[in-house]
């Protein structure tokens, strides 16, 4: 079964300002898949906390994907891909390429979208939206290669 993490990333949210609204709609998602839900948490909108959970997360052996979720528009604060590139061995650009056309089906901002998808060690990160919507969208997209991806960056 294949262990996920998920990484909410949002200054409100981590900071006990604002409710998370999208958690029950995320631990659906990832128990649809199927998987394990090993890890879920929440980061501030700071590159350095988002490298922190994310380096932690990939090296920890723990777990096979983190799904971060938020961050990944236009915004100042939006800084996940950039994190995500930073902290990661390989990127796949063709994951994210592949959400934002499935996404500009449904939505005209898909556009705006930024997010990626990339390896860090034996660990897959894929780069969602905040809204619950946008997030189980984006990951249908990924889902009919999740496990081979992982097959193959596990060296199976």
């Amino acid at each position: 079964m294949i262990r996920v993490a998920v990484l909410v990333v949002s200054s409100k949210i981590a900071g006990g300002r604002e409710e998370d609204k999208g958690r029950a709609a995320l631990v659906a998602l990832v128990e649809s898949v199927p998987a394990s839900l090993v890890s879920y948490e929440t980061a501030p909108d700071e590159r350095q906390a988002i490298r922190d959970r994310l380096t932690a997360l990939c090296d920890g052996g723990a777990v096979d994907v983190v799904l971060t979720v938020g961050g990944t528009g236009v915004r100042p604060t939006d800084v996940v891909p950039d994190v995500t590139r930073e902290v990661a061995d390989k990127e796949i650009p063709g994951i994210g390429e592949a959400m934002r056309l499935e996404s500009l089906k449904k939505v005209q901002t898909a556009v705006l979208s930024r997010g990626t998808t990339a390896i860090r060690g034996r660990t897959l990160i894929v780069n969602l939206p905040g809204s619950p919507r946008g997030a189980r969208e984006n990951l249908s997209v990924v889902l009919p290669v999740l496990e081979h991806t992982i097959d193959k960056i596990q060296g199976r």
